[in-house]
C-alpha cells in the first residue's frame, strides 16, 4: 500500500473491544489523524452495535461486524490488531489484503528469535500486501525496548540493567485473568510452570532487541520462579484468595552474555503483602536500574488509585499502539521493531 502523506487522514479497524482494544477504539475514534473505518468483534452479542456506543462515545456511524470479508474489503491503512490470543492465519490475511497490522500481541518484537514458520508466513504476507507489522504496548514495548534504550544512550559502558516491574492486583475486577491466567489462587505445586515460559517467550525477545542494539547479544534468555502464599483468606475484587495458596509470584527474565546477566526484566505480581514467605513489595509502577559508567536508579509510579488503575490500565498500553499507527504505515514492508521505526510520540491535537 502506498503511504499516504503525513497531513492525511489515514484509514484504521480496530479489531477486538477487550480492555486494551476499547481503550484503543476511544483512542482512534479521538485522533485528529486517524479515521475510524471498521471495527471487528469476536462477540455475536456486539455485532451491528456502533463503535461509540461500545467504548462510550456518541454514534460514530461505523458498526461492528464478525466477518473477516467485511473487514478485508475496507481498504483500510492499518489494522489495530489486540486479540487476547492472535491468529497467524488472520494476521496473514489481513497483512496480504493491503493493510498495515500495530499488534498488541507480542510476536513481533524480536523477527530473528521468531518461531521460523511465523516469520516465513509473516514475511510472504507483507512482501504480498507491500504492509509492515509491528509489535508494541506498555510492557513489553515501552518500558523493555523504547525507554531502555534512551537512557542507554548515556552510556559507553554497561554492566547490568533491570527493569522491575510491580502490579498490585488486589483491585482487578477480572476473575478470568487474575485467576485463571495469572494463577493467582492455586496451590503451590499447581503454579502453572507455563507462566514462566509465557513471560520468557513475551519479554525474552524485547531483552534480545536492546542488547541487539546495543552491539551486545545474549547467548541465551533464562527464566526463574519465585511464589510467596497467602497467610490467610484474602478478599479482593476478583474473588477471594484462599489461605495458603499464590497470592504473589516473582518471575524473572534473564538475558545473559558470556554466563552473566546482561539484561533482566522481573514482573513482582501481587494480590497481597500478607504473604509467607514475606515479601518487600512496591506501589504499582516500574523500577530501573543501571549499571554502567553513567548509573541511574528510577522509579516511574502510577500517581492515581487502584482502583483508578483498574479502570484505565489499558491505556498504558493501548495509547501507545494508537500512537504507533502513522509511523507503522509510512514504514517499508515487513516486520518492523523499535529499531526499525522512528522514535515516535503522541498527536493530541
Amino acid at each position: 500500500m502506498t503511504p499516504r502523506a503525513s497531513t492525511e487522514s489515514l484509514r484504521v479497524v480496530q479489531w477486538a473491544t477487550g480492555g486494551i482494544g476499547t481503550r484503543a477504539l476511544r483512542g482512534i475514534i479521538e485522533h485528529p489523524r486517524l479515521t475510524l473505518a471498521g471495527l471487528y468483534v469476536h462477540s455475536p452479542d456486539k455485532a451491528g452495535m456502533d463503535a461509540g456506543e461500545l467504548c462510550g462515545l456518541p454514534a460514530t456511524g461505523v458498526t461492528a461486524t464478525s466477518n473477516i470479508d467485511e473487514i478485508l474489503a475496507l481498504d483500510a491503512d492499518c489494522v489495530l490488531y489486540a486479540p487476547r490470543h492472535p491468529d497467524p492465519d488472520e494476521l496473514s490475511r489481513i497483512l496480504a489484503s493491503g493493510a498495515n497490522v500495530v499488534s498488541t500481541c507480542g510476536q513481533f518484537h524480536h523477527p530473528p528469535s521468531m518461531d521460523p514458520a511465523l516469520r516465513t508466513a509473516i514475511d510472504t504476507a507483507c512482501r504480498t500486501g507491500q504492509t509492515s507489522v509491528h509489535s508494541t504496548g506498555s510492557s513489553p514495548g515501552f518500558i523493555t525496548e523504547a525507554l531502555p534504550l534512551v537512557l542507554t544512550s548515556i552510556q559507553r559502558r554497561l554492566t547490568h540493567l533491570a527493569i522491575h516491574e510491580y502490579a498490585d492486583l488486589s483491585a482487578r475486577a477480572t476473575p478470568g485473568i487474575v485467576f485463571d491466567v495469572m494463577g493467582f489462587g492455586a496451590a503451590p505445586e499447581q503454579f502453572a510452570t507455563h507462566r514462566a515460559e509465557h513471560l520468557r517467550a513475551a519479554f525474552g525477545p524485547s531483552l534480545r532487541l536492546v542488547a541487539d542494539a546495543l552491539g551486545t547479544p545474549l547467548d541465551e534468555v533464562s527464566v526463574g520462579t519465585e511464589i510467596a502464599v497467602t497467610t490467610r483468606d484474602v478478599p479482593i475484587a476478583a474473588g477471594v484468595v484462599p489461605a495458603g495458596t499464590v497470592g504473589a509470584q516473582r518471575i524473572t527474565i534473564s538475558g545473559k552474555r558470556a554466563g552473566e546477566t546482561l539484561i533482566e526484566f522481573r514482573a513482582i505480581w501481587y494480590c497481597t503483602d500478607d504473604l509467607d514467605p514475606a515479601w518487600e513489595t512496591r506501589a504499582t509502577g516500574w523500577h530501573m536500574i543501571i549499571d554502567g559508567d553513567a548509573p541511574l536508579d528510577i522509579d516511574i509510579k502510577f500517581p492515581i488509585t487502584l482502583e483508578q488503575l483498574g479502570r484505565n490500565s489499558g491505556a498504558y498500553t493501548a495509547n501507545r499502539a494508537v500512537n504507533a499507527i502513522a509511523p507503522v504505515c509510512a514504514a517499508q514492508p515487513g516486520i518492523r521493531t523499535t529499531l526499525d521505526l522512528p522514535m515516535f510520540g503522541a498527536v493530541l491535537g
